[in-house]
Formats: C-alpha cells, structure tokens, sequence
C-alpha cells in the first residue's frame, strides 16, 4: 500500500496543477451527491453531523488549493474527502 501511495504522491506532485483542477471538481461533484443522499434520509441530527463532516471535508479541500498548500496537504486532504463522502454516500443510498 505504501508503494501505491508513494507512486501516487510522485505523480500528483509532478502534475499537481491539472490533479489540483480534478480534485476541486470531483470533491465538489462527490459532496453534492453525498449531501443528496444524506438528505434522503431526513433531517435529523444524525443527518446534520453527516452534513457538517461533508462540508468540511470538501471546504478543506478546496482551502488547501486556493491557499496554495503544499500538494502533499492536497493529497491527504483529497483521499480523505473522497474515501469519507463515498462512504457516506454509500451507507445513506443504502440504508
């Protein structure tokens, strides 16, 4: 697995402009979905702490962009954005 990332991080920071593009795209896209799931599911509280994960997940990646981080910061901040809002989404279409 370290390899896989190690491959990764290298790739994404040599084309870090045209992953950084991607990233606010599919993070953006991938949030709506997740919140259209959520939603699905009612208004509770429950829903609401699932509201606030996704909107911060998807904020800190597009803050890690626009405030020009280090593309290792962008890197993290994505796979943790899209590996959370997929499961959330996930879980609430199912369930």
């Amino acid at each position: 697995m370290s390899t896989l990332y190690a491959k990764i991080s290298t790739d994404w920071q040599e084309n870090f402009l045209l992953y950084a593009a991607s990233a606010i795209i599919v993070s953006t896209c991938l949030g709506g979905i997740t919140v259209l799931s959520i939603f699905q599911n009612g208004s509770g509280l429950l829903q609401m702490i699932q509201l606030f994960i996704v909107v911060v997940l998807c904020n800190a990646v597009l803050a890690s962009i626009l405030t020009v981080q280090k593309p290792e910061v962008v890197l993290k901040a994505s796979i943790a954005s899209l590996s959370i809002c997929s499961l959330l989404a996930t879980i609430n279409f199912i369930f």
